[in-house]
């Protein structure tokens, strides 16, 4: 056995360094370096995994050779299709055979719900369920509180070593891996705690070249750290194929899970996700949801087409104007930005010389989202001057359009799938941009009508007269 030896991690970006330095040289950030103990060892250990090109009775591996691309025959692999379509969508049309997904959310956002949930719906596939944080007992629980909590084929393994794990999968031989979550896996090939960085960096190496060697998709959870970020080195998010990111809320029902990176498909796709008691419930339409189901018009609230990766939502937004109490008028924003919030204001000072000088302006996006669509500065504009002037929205009427210094309305990309959702959702008015072009030449709707503007004291003008 080789001689243990120290070296010092940077925690964020995983750069190594013989000795301790304030401030790395690869991410710039200060007093990131812990060190770890590891060790190298001439021999894998029993349980690892030993890829297929090992040569017989030896520990030597077949040494690659280059091949020239035209003699590289590819045949298309089928897509592991789960009976989550949501999912299915954001990892461009299901599981890939051999792929490493990574899923990270913030604690109690329901990763763990989401994995189990989808292992018990694979009823025709073998799937092993790993898990480094909760008892057998714990999962068995979760599982029957989830609908059809019932799976044959669904093994429960608690475990953290590597080495068992790999044990355990040439006994099963499952179709699909669950590891919650790699922060808590172990190898013996490495003398560092759990969730070190040459631990994460390890262990996910193993498991990398299982999932390439076999072709069976492994799905890992993963922490993420106080500022959002995915805990472990930044190699971690590199050496995978596929980052989805589990986000929402934990007081609201409603969660979103968004494609950071993928290898196999579109990073613009994401699902939206409705939590309770039965588990995560898939939200087909969430336009309808988003929008409240109100009997009467109030003032303060407008309806804007956004797009959320490719697919078109229409929100509710609602603002509060009021007398300013103390000497400095406060700006709130939950769900949208806050210094674009202050641009529009200013805008509508400006522009429409609207005097909210004295007046502070509290904003919401309903539903729980957060969303940077400049298309929806025009629904933004229309519910502060509702709020102002106590004058309702009617509630057949939606706005698309980003809203310039200088009052001009500009124009929206996609402008035909905003207004295909807003005829789907029985909107009979929009209001967009005049420079969307060709899009306008589109505008003959059977049952919406389409209103073009070039500035926004037209939009208010329409609007409230």
């Amino acid at each position: 056995m080789a001689k243990a030896r120290t070296v010092f991690f940077c925690q964020n970006c995983g750069a190594q360094s013989a000795k301790w330095i304030g401030r790395c040289p690869s991410c710039g950030e200060w007093n990131t370096y812990v060190e770890e103990v590891v060790q190298k060892e001439a021999a894998p250990a029993a349980g690892t995994w030993k890829p297929a090109s090992t040569v017989p009775g030896g520990n030597l591996q077949k040494a690659a050779k280059s091949r020239p691309l035209a003699d590289i025959r590819h045949e298309e692999e089928p897509r592991i299709l789960t009976p989550d379509g949501e999912l299915n969508r954001v990892l461009g049309g299901g599981l890939v055979p051999g792929s490493l997904v990574l899923i990270g959310g913030e604690p109690g956002i329901g990763k763990s719900t989401l994995m189990l949930q989808i292992a018990l719906a694979l009823k025709k596939l073998k799937v092993l369920y790993v898990s480094g944080e909760e008892s057998e007992a714990q999962i068995k629980m979760r599982a029957e509180r989830l609908a059809d909590g019932q799976h044959p084929g669904c093994y429960i393994l608690t475990e953290t070593g590597t080495q068992n794990i790999f044990r355990q999968i040439d006994q099963v031989q499952p179709n699909v891996v669950v590891i919650d979550s790699i922060q808590t896996m172990h190898s013996t090939l490495v003398e560092s705690g759990a969730g070190s960085v040459s631990q994460v960096r390890e262990c996910t190496a193993e498991l990398l070249k299982f999932a390439k060697e076999t072709g069976t998709p492994v799905l890992l959870i993963g922490h993420i750290t106080k500022d959002g970020s995915i805990a472990g080195p930044k190699i971690l998010e590199h050496m995978v194929d596929t980052v989805l990111q589990f986000e929402g809320d934990r007081h609201l029902s409603y969660r979103i899970l968004r494609t950071i990176k993928n290898r196999f498909g579109s990073t613009s796709e994401l699902g939206i996700y409705e939590m309770q008691g039965s588990g995560l419930r898939q939200v087909s339409n969430p336009s309808e949801i988003l929008l409240s189901q109100r009997t009467e018009s109030l003032s303060g609230m407008a309806i804007g087409a956004t797009l959320e990766g490719n697919r078109p939502l229409l929100v509710e937004v609602q603002a509060l104007v009021t007398p300013a109490t103390y000497g400095t008028p406060q700006r709130s924003s939950t769900g949208f930005d806050a210094k674009r919030l202050q641009m529009l204001l200013a805008v509508l000072e400006k522009r429409a010389g609207l005097r909210l000088g004295q007046h502070d302006v509290f904003l919401n996006i309903a539903g729980g989202l957060r969303l940077d669509d400049p298309a929806l500065d025009a629904a933004v504009c229309a519910a502060v001057v509702s709020s102002l002037n106590d004058l309702p929205i009617p509630g057949n009427i939606c706005l698309a359009a980003e809203v310039g210094l200088s009052g001009e309305m500009r124009a929206v990309p996609r402008l035909d799938q905003r207004l295909s959702e807003a005829e789907k959702l029985g909107f009979k008015e929009m209001y967009v941009s005049q420079f969307n072009g060709n899009n306008l030449a589109n505008q003959d709707r059977s049952n919406l009508r389409v209103q073009p503007v070039s500035r926004l004291d037209e939009v208010l003008q329409g609007l409230f007269g």
